[in-house]
């Protein structure tokens, strides 16, 4: 559950960042949105990295 909330915040915030039409304050929010898709991005490549190892371990 938490891997999906996690998920769906980054490709908001990833969304944002893509988004041409937002108006004047564009460079701003999306410098802020990149600032904060950045370490829920490292945390969706760490859970990733720990479900591989625990299904390894699990296979064993």
């Amino acid at each position: 559950m938490a891997d999906y909330r996690i998920r769906t915040v980054t490709q908001v915030l990833e969304n944002i960042v893509f988004r041409a039409e937002i108006g004047c304050d564009t460079v701003v929010l999306s410098d802020f949105s990149k600032l904060l898709a950045i370490p829920l991005r490292d945390g969706c490549d760490l859970m990733d990295v720990i479900g591989r190892r625990l299904r390894a371990q699990a296979a064993e």
